[in-house]
């Protein structure tokens, strides 16, 4: 084990992992009740692009834009997790969901996802850690 079990990484490096990844929770907050939902996701451009049916989701982003989102991955010897904080908004233009269309982006569920969100990434970061066991809390 490294001295230190937790790296920060740095936005590059963030976007490298974000991008590799299929699932994520977006985290959403209307009146002080925050919300967290299982999403798959596509991710590039500075950007991340979801898929989403009719529902509390969609409603909630319509009050409120702002929003969190959280992916990570893990093997027994360690992990990483990747944040962001952006703007969300609903796609609504014929020409980007055509674009949309074409991302590899398809519903993991057999049900009918017709809404896009967008989220324009204000703030990433991210964290890779290494797996072991606690350190002594009194060592002799």
């Amino acid at each position: 084990m490294t001295e230190t079990p937790v790296q920060v990484l740095g936005p590059e490096e963030a976007w490298e992992l974000l991008g590799s990844g299929e699932v994520g929770r977006l985290a959403t907050c209307v009146g002080g009740v925050p919300d967290v939902y299982p999403v798959n996701y596509h991710a590039a451009d500075g950007k991340i692009i979801l898929r989403t049916g009719e529902g509390t989701k969609l409603s909630e982003l319509a009050v409120n834009d702002r929003v969190a989102f959280e992916t990570d991955s893990y093997t027994d010897d360690g992990g990483w997790s990747v944040i962001v904080k952006g703007q969300a908004r609903i796609l609504t233009g014929v020409r980007e969901i055509e674009e949309a269309d074409k991302l590899p982006l398809h519903p993991w569920i057999p049900t009918l996802k017709y809404n896009y969100v967008e989220i324009a990434v204000d703030e990433i970061t991210a964290r890779r850690f290494e797996f072991g066991p606690e350190p002594e809390r009194y060592p002799v």
